[in-house]
């Protein structure tokens, strides 16, 4: 052993505290709550309050111990609540399995916790799933006196909605003061307290404000007893009845563990898995409740083929169907294929492969948004294969700037990790228009940036950077929204390097992150080969199994569009593609009316499948086994929970047709991607290099008219969402956001801001945004933005339509 290591041995024993537990000696470290020691030696003290990643509170009194020797030769006189109580040196501690003393106390807790609480447990959601059923049975007494005192127990109407996803029944509560811990230390959305004092205390909200949270699930299945319940879950199953799943979140690209809990073929809950590298033991409420979009009326249950004579689309077989699209794409000639984000890695790999091996093309993107040419070359050099930040690195870092990116609202797990990391020293700097919610609750410092200015407040950054503590320990986070502002995300790399920062790209969707590393773009092949690279393409072709491929890159999105649009393209095949999301949603939806053939492969009916001339079912992610990547790089495998014979995984069907092309792809099943994904494994070559910037295009602004900012808010309209009809009342009031100066100007508590694409009227909100610049939420009213306003960063005019409003 080198002197180092003895040295950090000494250092850590040195850090350690010995103490005797029910007769056991254990070490462990300084600080460490006389709770969590018992559990290193496989003794369970009962507790209700008391959550790991919570701050003690010794709320309950469950936990009670006896200390005859405190460390210093004398006992502590009564029983202490474990939970708050740090061990010390010498401490001799006897739990309920040891000392009368304890046992006594905790019994005579659990009897006080039962005077009131109702025996209602054969209707209570938490039955057979419940802490203080266990606990009473474990650690209470075998009969009860409380029959003796009348009989009549304390109640309260019920339910309460806290929230309308969040439903309280206020006898049941022991306040434990779970919720509350959370929903302040946590989330940072302190709506509910613990309100009155003494036999009255009890859960309570500001009359006029409901419970508006992003996390406020957590709440409920943190909750010891049934007192917290959801309003999607309500009677709807009891735990006994359901089967679990361990599964991944799709919502975003944050690889989230969940549980998926079904019965009969159905989902009836979903909640949080525990991952502590990834979302610990938290998940977003879209993560918990949006999942009945897979049972919608609409959704697509066979194949359709389109009827030659009668021009409709007509049921077809799966034989049928591969064999006309088949025929379809080989007669249309020329063709591309435009692939979303909510694909599985395997289904994006699928989808890289058709496109070289059955198109002959490299016209293939998987960015069904705005998007530039800058962001190609970003991804190719700046972001694939490379997994510089984790989230464990989010704790640790100086200093986190967030660019193009709005957590709170896109990535609800690297939020809670950001916030978490703001208690405990990292900085988080943001280039907004306006300083968030979510940038309140991490205490984090805004650069004012006006729609479209991006790039010039990264450099300003870059050369300030010693003000804002930019060093080699901090982490720079970009969204996908920075696509959209010429040398942005260039900006981005600059001022990564300069300063020695760590950068990560934080896309919104769950499938885009593992899109980038199986390439589905068209200038990169599989595992970051470069399209230009002889050598790369020699690799590709021989893993395929093909004599050569495509050396040029490809089209993007919108050339796509518009070379279908032309005539120059006359096949695509979209999967997963909802127009309103690209960048000029009326061109796309005349595009692929204009295309000569299309095949659609999704999940339910879209405008896409509706002028589609094959249409396929794919298997929403209940339905199939894959992978998702993280924004972190992280691989998150899951399993399918249901196996429904309607609908295939997109590698499946786009294997039947390549098949009946005679281009076979080498594999049918999902574990079968995975194998040859595998083999063709990471590039070892060069990498691209990162193209130059895009000069800043010079923008003026006419009387009346501000430049849009915009970002979708976590909870909308998006079609994900269909079904949580409770929890989409939970979302944010769509409102317009102006700067104070602009609000006295327009006199008016309503504005009408108006693009090149529509009007809209809403509520108008002061925020400490530039003066030049107006925010409206970009799925939240309408079609979208993109559909029925303006593309992001450009003009709109606004004008006051109410007048006589105070700010």
């Amino acid at each position: 052993m080198t002197a180092t290591q003895d040295s950090g041995t000494e250092i850590e024993k040195s850090n350690e505290v010995t103490l005797t537990i029910d007769g056991v000696e254990v070490s462990v470290p300084k600080d460490t709550l006389v709770i969590r020691a018992a559990e290193q030696i496989g003794v369970q003290i009962p507790r209700f309050c008391d959550h790991p990643l919570l701050a003690p509170v010794g709320a309950c009194r469950q936990c009670l111990v006896d200390v005859p020797d405190a460390g210093n030769g004398r006992p502590i006189p009564k029983p202490q609540a474990s939970c708050t109580l740090p061990v010390a040196e010498g401490m001799v501690v006897n739990t309920q399995a040891t000392s009368p003393v304890a046992d006594k106390a905790q019994q005579g807790i659990m009897e006080f916790l039962l005077i009131n609480h109702p025996l209602d447990c054969p209707v209570c959601d938490k039955g057979g799933e419940c802490p203080l059923q266990n606990q009473a049975m474990s650690n209470g007494r075998g009969e009860s006196r409380f029959a003796a005192g009348g009989g009549i127990k304390r109640t309260f109407p019920k339910p309460i909605n806290i929230s309308a996803q969040v439903l309280l029944d206020r006898e049941r509560c022991v306040l434990c003061a779970r919720c509350t811990r959370f929903s302040e230390q946590i989330a940072g959305d302190p709506f509910i307290a613990l309100v009155e004092r003494g036999a009255l205390q009890q859960v309570g909200i500001y009359e006029k404000e409901p419970f508006e949270s992003y996390f406020s699930g957590n709440a409920i299945q943190i909750c010891p007893v049934g007192a917290l319940t959801s309003a999607e879950y309500r009677f709807r199953a009891r735990p006994f009845d359901l089967v679990s799943t361990p599964s991944v979140a799709e919502h975003d690209a944050c690889g989230s563990a969940i549980r998926v809990d079904h019965r009969r073929g159905k989902v009836m809950r979903r909640l949080s898995g525990n991952d502590p590298e990834v979302n610990e033991e938290w998940i977003t409420d879209k993560d918990r409740f949006a999942f009945a979009y897979a049972r919608q009326a609409d959704r697509l249950t066979h194949p359709k083929v389109r009827d030659a004579e009668s021009g409709e689309l007509r049921p077809a077989s799966w034989p049928e169907a591969f064999a006309v699209a088949a025929r379809g794409l080989r007669a249309a000639g020329a063709s591309a294929v435009l692939t979303g984000g909510r694909v599985t890695a395997e289904d994006a790999y699928a989808y890289s492969t058709f496109a070289r091996v059955v198109l002959g093309t490299n016209d293939i993107d998987f960015r069904a948004r705005p998007l530039s040419q800058e962001e190609a070359s970003f991804l190719a050099s700046e972001v694939v294969l490379r997994n510089e930040v984790s989230y464990a690195d989010l704790e640790k870092a100086s200093v986190v700037v967030l660019a193009g990116f709005e957590p709170e609202d896109e990535a609800g797990a690297v939020f809670l990790r950001l916030r978490k990391a703001s208690r405990t020293g990292t900085r988080v700097v943001a280039v907004a228009p306006y300083t968030t919610r979510g940038l309140r609750k991490v205490g984090g410092r805004l650069v004012p940036t006006a729609a479209g200015a991006e790039t010039a407040a990264l450099g300003d950054l870059q050369e300030r950077h010693s003000e804002f503590g930019l060093d080699a320990d901090a982490i720079v986070l970009v969204g996908e929204r920075l696509a959209t502002v010429p040398g942005a995300l260039t900006a981005a790399a600059a001022l990564a390097r300069a300063t020695g920062a760590r950068l990560a790209w934080v896309p919104r969707r769950a499938g885009d992150r593992g899109a980038v590393e199986t390439g589905c773009l068209p200038n990169l092949l599989p595992g970051g080969r470069p399209v230009t690279d002889a050598a790369a393409r020699v690799d590709a072709a021989t893993a395929w199994g093909v004599e050569h491929l495509p050396e040029l890159p490809g089209r993007d999105t919108d050339a796509i569009l518009a070379a279908a649009a032309a005539g120059e393209v006359g096949g695509l095949v979209i999967g997963g593609v909802d127009p309103d999301d690209l960048a000029d949603p009326a061109a796309a939806r005349a595009a692929i009316d204009a295309a000569r053939f299309v095949v659609s492969l999704e999940l339910r009916e879209t405008d896409v499948t509706r002028a589609a001339d094959v249409v396929f079912p794919v298997a929403p992610a209940s339905d199939k086994a894959g992978t998702f990547v993280t924004w972190e790089g992280r691989p998150r495998p899951f399993d399918a929970v249901f196996s429904h014979p309607a609908s295939l995984p997109d590698s499946r069907i786009l294997a039947g047709i390549a098949e009946e092309a005679g281009v076979p792809l080498g594999f049918r099943s999902v574990a079968e991607v995975g194998t040859a994904m595998e083999q063709m494994g990471p590039w070892d070559g060069e990498r691209a290099a990162v193209a130059t910037a895009p000069a800043t295009p010079a923008r003026t602004l006419a009387g009346g008219q501000l430049w849009l900012s915009t970002w979708k808010q976590m909870l909308d309209n998006g079609s994900l969402q269909d079904g949580a009809d409770a929890m989409r009342e939970t979302a944010r009031a769509a409102v317009a956001r102006v700067s104070q100066a602009t609000y006295d100007a327009l006199g008016a508590d309503t504005v009408t801001v108006t693009g090149d694409r529509g009007s809209w009227t809403l509520p108008v909100e002061v925020a400490d945004l530039p003066d030049d610049t107006v925010w409206v939420p970009a799925n939240n009213t309408g079609n979208g933005v993109l559909a029925d306003l303006a593309s992001p960063g450009s003009a709109v005019a606004v004008e006051g339509t109410v007048k006589g409003a105070t700010a």
